[in-house]
């Protein structure tokens, strides 16, 4: 098994020259936000879930993104309820949350 059942990865890239990227729309704070959900749920030990930040994904015209492996899924998000409903659903119940789920 894997030393984490799901591993979410959030970019929080922000562009200096002011070009569209997921910064622009708060995804480190919505990170922030499901880290913290998920300790609220006491789903963050080994063998459970772990919400990181990452570098860009190069898919800033989608954003803002985030990915969860091991099953490289990827998601666009607009605000709380839609992490709420990747944490209930995907990250916790194990299925994927189709009307955010971008292209591979």
């Amino acid at each position: 098994m894997s030393y984490y059942r799901h591993h979410a990865f959030f970019c929080t890239n922000q562009r200096e020259d002011g070009s569209q990227c997921c910064g622009q729309c708060g995804s480190a704070e919505l990170r922030d936000y499901l880290k913290r959900r998920a300790k609220e749920l006491a789903i963050t030990n080994r063998g459970s879930v772990r919400v990181n930040t990452a570098g860009c994904f190069g898919r800033c015209d989608e954003g803002p993104v985030l990915v969860v492996y091991p099953e490289a899924v990827w998601y666009t998000y607009v605000d709380r309820e839609d992490l709420d409903e990747i944490l209930t659903e995907h990250l916790v119940a194990g299925r994927v949350v189709e009307r955010l789920r971008l292209p591979d």
